[in-house]
């Protein structure tokens, strides 16, 4: 068995190929770059990267699968050099549920406490106390129920929060109200005038691009706030910027951008109401990814089926 990997760090890489061997001793797993020693014989049984360059599927053309170490598959589905017939694997969580639910329960927690309002006010030496709202008072809206999302919803639930969530088929969970695109408990304009939170934690697909436009976040509520852990490109900018400097929106925690790193003449970097982070609220565990990877390569091999295929027609 041989598995080639990529990655475009090259210290990832190297604790990638260290895991991997770790956890498959049988199989010879190589990087990228010394493809041209393997080709000549019969390449690779299965690719495992992020961001792999062009001419990666072009030398194994005879992969079984290709697994992605991320949660996101869309820069491989856009990839023109990925055979059609090709099976993509995404990771399943892998840990970054956990990461992802912490940050946007932190983020919230700060909105809701005041604390931005505190610290001013500690800088300007004023005692001035504030009104209490308890958690009923922030009801939380998940967009994108899945393996990611229903974990930010269920930890928003064991804190006591209200919690909506948005999926594309109905699904019913204990402690959370759940809209969808159809047999849910609502439409679209439903669920975010039921959130005062947006958390949009859904992949970025056709259908979901640009989702959160003026229109769409006009329906929240006043004094709503946004965080994006998701993709940069299912939220509008200048519509979030216009909102924000209206007073509609409150806040935005925003981690994901259409354009990474962010280019430094962007708004976002020194808008008052909003709070950056460079795309860290989950990063790859590479030991437990490489686990579940090395799991179902191992599945494969004895002719298994495995979970987290990607459906290219839905795009995740």
């Amino acid at each position: 068995m041989r598995i080639v990997v990529f990655h475009p760090e090259p210290s990832v890489a190297a604790d990638w190929l260290r895991a991997l061997r770790g956890r498959l001793p049988q199989a010879d797993v190589y990087p990228h770059s010394d493809s041209h020693d393997k080709v000549a014989d019969y390449g690779a049984n299965y690719g495992v990267g992020w961001l792999p360059p062009p001419d990666f599927f072009r030398s194994h053309s005879r992969l079984a699968a290709f697994f992605c170490t991320g949660a996101g598959v869309e820069h491989i589905l856009a990839d023109g050099h990925v055979p059609a017939g090709l099976p993509i694997v995404r990771l399943e969580d892998a840990g970054m549920g956990k990461q992802m639910a912490d940050y946007c329960i932190f983020e919230t927690l700060r909105w809701m406490l005041n604390r931005d309002v505190y610290d001013a006010r500690q800088r300007e030496g004023r005692w001035c106390p504030l009104p209490i709202e308890t958690h009923q008072h922030w009801p939380i809206g998940v967009f994108g129920l899945g393996q990611l999302g229903r974990q930010i919803a269920g930890a928003f639930t064991s804190l006591g929060f209200p919690v909506n969530g948005y999926a594309r088929q109905a699904q019913s969970r204990q402690g959370m109200v759940c809209y969808a695109d159809s047999g849910g408990a609502g439409d679209f304009a439903a669920f975010l005038a039921a959130t005062r939170v947006l958390v949009i934690a859904a992949p970025l697909t056709a259908a979901t691009k640009d989702r959160f436009d003026r229109a769409s976040l006009s329906m929240l509520r006043t004094s709503s706030y946004v965080i994006n852990v998701a993709r940069g490109a299912l939220l509008v900018d200048e519509a979030l910027i216009e909102l924000l400097d209206a007073g509609h929106i409150a806040g935005a925690a925003l981690d994901v951008f259409r354009e990474e790193p962010l280019p430094r003449s962007h708004p976002f970097w020194n808008h008052p109401r909003v709070r950056i982070t460079p795309h860290v609220a989950a990063v790859t565990l590479v030991d437990t990814s490489a686990a579940q990877i090395a799991d179902k390569i191992l599945e494969l091999e004895r002719g298994a089926p495995i979970t987290g295929l990607v459906d290219r027609s839905r795009g995740y």
